[in-house]
């Protein structure tokens, strides 16, 4: 009755249907695109985890550990100072040189990766800060035509590490990669040898370049320019290496370890640095790059000629 006191009968009734609609609603069943967005099962342990915190958790199993695939921009995002990365050559997208067909035209199947991904191209590169270090960022992303690299991904690397040799700055690249895109053909292939001889002259300069392995890196890219770094880190858990692992034991009629190809046996066996967790990686680039540093110049005090030197003076 106080209720009907403080608003006209009207007022309450239609206060009254809208809550009885609101229940109506929590009544329903989530649809699967619903439940999918408010739960992710991890692949190693199978726990049912809450995506918001997953992704608090910087999409890393809070039970396992397992590192689950992220995308190029939730990786900048991850590595990069806040609002300090400036993309490079956003516009720059593939053609179609071999008008491509299998089921579907090539272009078609881009049009769709760039619908799913977000994405122009399968790797986003910039400038940005790392704890407030200048570097050049490249990040591979999986999601679009599973990060193969085809001649644009090739050319934004080659440009992402010239611009950081002009600028002097150390040169990041993420890798997430299936490999070469065969729509590309022998195009695509070209760009193994055109992204390593740009890291040759990197190189030569005495630059810093960090290699980061993630969760698949295969084939092409393996084979060029994630295996040059000056320090190479993988990801836990993080499958690493040029054919897959079928393929190899179809080939040679060996069972191969069940850890096979993984960051782990890689570390094992020299093929990489370091493994480092998600949530201390950025941590690590930051301390990688102020150690790269020149330390700075002291001056020394000019010795007068024909003065004994502190050895003789004793």
């Amino acid at each position: 009755m106080e209720e009907l006191e403080e608003m006209d009968l009207k007022d309450w009734f239609a206060s009254r249907q809208k809550r009885k609609e609101i229940q109506e609603v929590i009544k329903q069943p989530l649809t699967t695109d619903e439940y999918c967005a408010l739960w992710k099962q991890c692949f190693q342990c199978r726990e049912l985890l809450y995506t918001r915190d997953l992704r608090t958790n910087l999409d890393v199993c809070p039970k396992c550990d397992y590192h689950f695939r992220v995308g190029a921009l939730d990786r900048i995002e991850q590595l990069a100072d806040e609002g300090s990365f400036d993309e490079l050559d956003a516009d720059m997208r593939s053609s179609d040189p071999l008008t491509f067909f299998d089921t579907e035209a090539y272009t078609k199947r881009q049009d769709e990766a760039t619908r799913k991904s977000g994405l122009r191209e399968a790797v986003l590169t910039g400038l940005c800060r790392i704890d407030g270090h200048e570097a050049a960022l490249g990040c591979m992303d999986f999601g679009h035509f599973g990060g193969s690299m085809g001649s644009v991904v090739g050319e934004k690397v080659t440009r992402l590490a010239e611009a950081a040799l002009e600028r002097n700055s150390p040169l990041i690249v993420v890798s997430s990669s299936g490999g070469a895109r065969m729509q590309e053909g022998i195009l695509s292939l070209m760009q193994m040898a055109k992204t390593s001889s740009a890291l040759k002259s990197f190189a030569d300069s005495g630059n810093l370049y960090i290699s980061i392995l993630t969760e698949p890196t295969f084939g092409g890219v393996t084979a060029s320019f994630a295996m040059l770094g000056d320090f190479i880190i993988a990801e836990p858990g993080a499958r690493i290496g040029f054919a897959g692992r079928r393929v190899i034991e179809q080939t040679i009629r060996q069972k191969l370890p069940a850890d096979f190809q993984t960051a782990e046996y890689l570390l094992k066996h020299g093929h990489v640095d370091m493994v480092v967790s998600r949530n201390k990686l950025k941590e690590t680039l930051a301390r990688l790059i102020a150690f790269h540093k020149p330390a700075p110049k002291v001056a020394v005090e000019k010795k007068v000629s024909g003065e004994p030197s502190a050895a003789g003076r004793t």
